[in-house]
């Protein structure tokens, strides 16, 4: 079994139910969590930048899942994503699957798949971060 590393793993949800969850299952796997109830103070929060993956929810008030995707992706400090939703559809899975995402996960999800999301993620991320760190080779 891959072991995490104390890789960051944000859970982004409005419904604090689901959060707590989410966040208490990715706890259970090894991994260091942080929650946050909005994209918003995701966006804001300090711990941004040290953030491995990111679950977030498909639907939420203000910016949703794939607007945050949007927004990371523009931003300087892109990071793996997860999609989670309770309202599965498949132009929204075939659009995650062409924009990058680590998975797009029907709620309730199977803790495994969510675990191999996660792993593929923060495997991703630690390559994005290696180049971004030693700049692009010839």
């Amino acid at each position: 079994m891959t072991k995490p590393e104390g890789a960051l793993i944000a859970i982004v949800d409005d419904d604090a139910a689901a959060r707590e969850a989410v966040t208490s299952l990715v706890s259970a796997m090894g991994y260091r969590t942080f929650a946050c109830d909005s994209a918003a103070t995701f966006l804001s929060s300090v711990l941004r930048p040290m953030t491995r993956c990111v679950i977030a929810d498909v639907r939420m008030p203000g910016m949703g899942g794939l607007d945050l995707h949007h927004q990371l992706t523009r931003s300087a400090q892109a990071v793996p994503m997860i999609l989670m939703t309770a309202y599965p559809d498949e132009a929204t899975r075939d659009f995650a699957a062409a924009a990058g995402l680590h998975g797009y996960l029907a709620k309730p999800f199977d803790p495994e798949t969510l675990l191999l999301c996660l792993r593929q993620a923060v495997r991703s991320g630690a390559a994005i971060r290696k180049l971004s760190a030693t700049g692009p080779t010839e």
